[in-house]
């Protein structure tokens, strides 16, 4: 039986064969632009037009959309699956410092290009959510807006990136406990501002993103420094799933 979620996710790997004509063909996006703390994750997926068709790769990975759309439980249980079905990915992690000293588009275009370029071999062509082009990218794209809505290769990169940058604040959250980061994933709920207001900035956050807030200095009880909040672009591994 042909589900609608099934129909949907149809919809999607038939745009992408508009581009590609059946042979493979990379999307890339990203998570975390908007938050208060914590990292841009970057992802991109490849799938391979020619060994699967769309007939198969639909069934498979029915359901898949825009990650923002999805709760959390079918991005968990679309995250195996588009690891194991795609021809290969990539992941990058970009930390906060590095967005405060360059700037939140620079950083953001750079994490996405670097997802490509993560790519071995390059794929021939790339659709990259979003609307401009990736300044230096070696790696041939276009750039679609709202791409994650409209492109599988697209949407299963958002997927990969959302769960990803999830999972990271989850456990950054063991770190930071009185900050609410295994609900919040850093982006500026009124929980979190308030938490900042009472507690301090810690490590992972924006300061250029919260400067309306007043700066009472950093939280005393985080002080260490993780591998995210370095100015290095990060290859991540995606972990169990």
């Amino acid at each position: 039986m042909v589900t609608t979620a099934t129909v949907a996710a149809s919809a999607l790997f038939e745009f992408d064969l508009d581009f590609c004509g059946a042979r493979e063909m990379a999307g890339a996006d990203e998570v975390g632009r908007g938050c208060l703390a914590g990292p841009i994750v970057a992802a991109a997926v490849v799938f391979d037009y020619s060994r699967m068709a769309i007939d198969q790769l639909a069934p498979l990975l029915s359901g898949l959309g825009d990650s923002k759309k999805l709760t959390a439980k079918a991005r968990e249980r679309l995250f195996p699956l588009i690891i194991r079905h795609s021809s290969r990915f990539s992941i990058i992690s970009c930390g906060n410092r590095t967005i405060d000293e360059q700037g939140l588009q620079k950083t953001n275009l750079r994490v996405l290009g670097r997802s490509l370029e993560a790519l071995s071999p390059y794929p021939g062509l790339a659709l990259v959510d979003g609307r401009q082009k990736l300044p230096d990218c070696g790696v041939p794209h276009q750039s679609i807006i709202k791409g994650d809505a409209k492109s599988a290769c697209v949407a299963a990169a958002s997927i990969i990136a959302k769960v990803t940058r999830d999972r990271l604040m989850q456990k950054l959250h063991e770190r930071y406990p009185l900050y609410g980061f295994d609900g919040h994933v850093g982006y500026g709920s009124l929980a979190h501002r308030e938490a900042i207001a009472r507690h301090g900035y810690t490590s992972l956050h924006r300061r250029s993103f919260i400067v309306s807030l007043p700066d009472i200095g950093e939280a005393s009880e985080n002080t260490a420094t993780a591998k995210l909040e370095t100015d290095a672009f990060i290859v991540l591994d995606p972990g169990n799933g």
